[in-house]
Formats: structure tokens, C-alpha cells, sequence
């Protein structure tokens, strides 16, 4: 094999990173620039919608800066995961912004566009044949579960980029996409192990996390050789160790040791990590296990409803007291004389707002913020049955209250506010390929 450098900018598209950081990292002569753009971070809403996670024009920013680097040293560029979740709306924003720069900057390009979107009668079928299968926690999902999704797309592991990268892409744009699959890709194609491939992917793609300080807006320089590879920022006022390094490979994961990914698991039971130099940290033992058939992992999100919520704070220590009283009363009086088919919800901040029935403290603030979130078939409806709620909670007498009104403090006019359509991620489940290749076909950027 041939060690291969990879620069990763930063761990999220549109992020932002140093541009001297940048140049230092480029002094080290890579082979590729890559970059993660997306995830399911941020929800179903993203992918069901269509729209992106950051802005267009930050995203516009980081792409200029690495085209231009990338061409100056003639290797190419790979993103992942396009617009944020690699549906074809997201590709398709990525791509407008590419021929964008291309043509302001007056250069030419081959651009690989590597679609992830999965016909909904594909998924069917594998559900018929006991193919598709759930992820742990999830639900199984019927034929009108599937049919009820407004975008479905499958999760590419490297194959897909190295055979872009064969057909000499200048620029590869990704669909939906495996993080760590974005920076294995070129390694892997230059003879790499797979393994240690995979699991440097896995790191860099978070950009200088893995760094103290750590930070997501900053570079990340990571080179392969035949048996290890080694991390090392090119920021000067950051480094790696081997508990940062170590601690970065368990992020994310619900088992220590292995990490599920398309096409097999990486087995990271052996790795071992020891300092390298003043700043960088190398690491050696990873190993990929295949899987056969090769699977990948579909996400398909589902319109919901449509919501609207409010926010008030409480300082009242009497209505604190009384709050599950309080909020009782409100779904009741939502169910007796609002839309019977809106969901009421509440977070309290203060109390549970974060990890609701799991918070382990009994203790509760001297003042609390409430959210009134109300999900209904109808914009319409969720707003009346917020309204509903709000007025209700104003005005409940709960014992003991000293005055007729002005327990609540909004922050805000108007009170209520539209949050739009609500998504759910009804498929979360695993497909089998005889090709890694066969779900995500590549075009080309005219």
C-alpha cells in the first residue's frame, strides 16, 4: 500500500476553520481533502423537509476555500452527506452551490454526484422477504409505514467514493454517507487496510474534537501507512494524547469495542494508542470484520403533523409546588374543549427539561421555563389547541395562588409561535446488497 494523508478542515460543513490552520495542514502534502456535512444529529426534520443544516452561504465559504487549495495541489475534494442528510434536495443544494463557485472562480471540474435515495417499492420488497430489518429499539414497519415516507435514502460505505475517485473525480459529492466511509475512501483505494482505514475516518471526521482543545471548526491531518495510523492538528495551540484520541473513538457508540457501519463492523478490541511525536498520537490493531450479505442502513422519515409552542417561565413558588397539577389540568382541559386529536406536550426546564422521567435530582429551581409544544394533522390546529393550552395554564386557580392572573412571563410577542411540519424516522433499519455499489449510482455535474 501507499501512506496516504488526508486533511480534514473541520467536522461539519459550514462549520468554518482557520485558514492558517489550513495552510499548515496543506504543507503536509495530502492526498485528499474531506469533509462530513451531515447527520442524524439535528432529527428526521432535516430529511423529511428537504432543507439544509447550515447556511447556504457558510456552506458556500468552506467549499471555496478547499477548491481552490485542492486545486493548487491537484487532489480532490470529498464531501459526505450532502445539505445534511444526502437526500436528493440536499445533493442537489450542494451541487448548485459547486457549479456556483466553479463558474465564478471560472474553472472546470469533474464532479461525481453519488446519489442515496432508495425507491420506497425496493424497501417493500426486502420487508416481503424478511430482509429489512429493524435497529435495536426500533419498530418494525409495515407497507403503509413505508409508503408514509416523504424520503427515504440508504447510507454509502467507501465503495461508492472509490469508484468515483477511479473514474478521476475532481470532486465528490455524497448522498447520504457513513462518516468514517468519506475519509477510509481514498486510503482504501491506494491499498490501505480497511480497519485502520475506517477507524481514522471515524475520528477525523469530527475535525479536531479529537485535539485538546477540541474543536469542530479547526483542521485534522491523519496518515495511513501499512500497519498504524497517526493523528496530529495542525493547529499549534492544540494536540492530541492518547486519552483524547481514545476518548473520541468512543463517541457515539453504544459498544466500546465494535462499531456497526455498512458492510461489516469495526473491531476495535485490539487497537492501541501511544504518543507519536510532540503533538500526534498513533494508533494501531483496528480491524474491519465484513459482513456478507454487505448491509447497509436505510432512513426514511415520516410526516407527523405540523406544531406550534409556546414559552413562559414561572417564578411563582406556589405554582412550582403545584406544576403537575397545573400541566394535568391543561391536557385536560385540551382534551374536553380543544382538537381531541392534538398532542400536548410540555419540557420543563428547571426540574426535567433535559432528561425528563430519567432525571435522577429532586430538586427543582426557584424558577422554571415551561415549552408548550402541541403536534396536530393541521397548522390550524396545533395553534388553536397551543392557544388552548397557554390561556389554561394562565388562568388555572391552583391552591393557594394569591392573585387572579400573571403567574406566566412570556418572553416573547406573540406568545405562540408556528413551528412548521413535524417528522419521525419511521424506517431505521438494515438492508442487504449483493453490491455496495448498486443503491448509490453516480452521476456527473455538466
Amino acid at each position: 500500500m501507499t501512506a496516504t494523508r488526508i486533511v480534514t478542515p473541520l467536522g461539519m460543513l459550514g462549520y468554518g476553520f482557520p485558514e492558517a490552520s489550513f495552510d499548515a495542514a496543506l504543507d503536509r502534502a495530502p492526498h485528499a481533502i474531506c469533509c462530513d456535512a451531515g447527520s442524524t444529529d439535528a432529527g428526521p426534520h432535516k430529511l423529511g423537509s428537504g432543507v439544509g443544516i447550515v447556511s447556504r452561504r457558510a456552506t458556500k465559504r468552506d467549499l471555496a476555500i478547499m477548491f481552490e487549495a485542492a486545486r493548487r495541489r491537484g487532489i480532490p475534494v470529498i464531501v459526505g452527506s450532502c445539505g445534511g442528510s444526502g437526500a436528493a434536495p440536499h445533493l442537489q443544494w450542494t451541487a448548485d452551490i459547486v457549479s456556483e463557485i466553479l463558474r465564478e472562480m471560472g474553472w472546470s471540474a469533474r464532479v461525481a454526484l453519488i446519489h442515496a435515495d432508495v425507491d420506497p417499492d425496493l424497501v417493500r420488497k426486502a420487508r416481503s422477504s424478511g430482509d429489512l430489518r429493524p435497529l435495536r429499539n426500533v419498530d418494525p414497519i409495515d407497507d403503509q409505514g413505508i409508503r408514509a415516507c416523504t424520503s427515504i435514502v440508504a447510507q454509502m460505505g467507501p465503495e461508492p467514493i472509490i469508484s468515483a475517485l477511479e473514474s478521476k473525480a475532481d470532486i465528490v459529492l455524497c448522498g447520504r454517507a457513513y462518516d468514517p466511509a468519506v475519509i477510509a475512501a481514498l486510503p482504501m483505494l491506494r491499498g490501505g487496510d480497511p480497519g485502520l482505514a475506517h477507524h481514522m475516518g471515524k475520528i477525523m471526521e469530527c475535525g479536531a474534537q479529537c485535539a485538546v482543545p477540541g474543536a469542530a471548526s479547526d483542521c485534522m491531518i491523519g496518515n495511513l501507512d501499512a500497519d498504524s495510523f497517526t493523528l496530529t492538528p495542525s493547529n499549534p495551540e492544540r494536540l492530541c494524547t492518547t486519552t483524547s484520541v481514545a476518548a473520541h473513538t468512543l463517541y457515539e457508540k453504544s459498544d466500546p469495542a465494535n462499531l456497526p457501519g455498512p458492510g461489516g463492523t469495526l473491531d476495535l478490541s485490539a487497537c492501541r494508542f501511544e504518543k507519536a511525536g510532540d503533538r500526534g498520537v498513533r494508533v494501531t490493531g483496528s480491524r474491519f470484520v465484513p459482513e456478507t450479505p454487505y448491509r447497509v442502513k436505510l432512513e426514511g422519515a415520516a410526516l407527523v403533523g405540523y406544531r406550534s409552542i409556546s414559552i413562559a417561565g414561572v417564578r411563582d413558588p406556589v405554582m412550582i409546588a403545584a406544576i403537575d397539577e397545573c400541566l394535568d389540568h391543561v391536557r385536560k382541559a385540551v382534551r374536553d374543549f380543544g382538537d381531541a386529536d392534538a398532542c400536548i406536550d410540555f419540557i420543563v426546564y428547571g426540574r426535567d427539561g433535559v432528561l425528563g422521567g430519567r432525571e435522577p435530582s429532586d430538586a427543582i429551581a426557584h424558577e422554571l421555563g415551561i415549552v408548550i409544544e402541541s403536534v396536530a394533522d393541521t397548522q390550524e390546529a396545533a395553534s388553536a389547541a397551543c392557544s388552548l393550552a397557554r390561556s389554561s395554564l394562565l388562568h388555572y386557580h391552583y391552591g393557594g395562588r394569591k392573585s387572579t392572573s400573571g403567574n406566566l412571563a412570556f418572553p416573547f410577542a406573540p406568545s405562540d409561535f408556528q413551528g412548521g411540519p413535524v417528522y419521525r424516522f419511521a424506517l431505521y433499519h438494515t438492508i442487504g446488497t449483493d453490491d455496495p455499489c448498486a443503491l448509490f449510482p453516480i452521476s456527473w455535474l455538466n
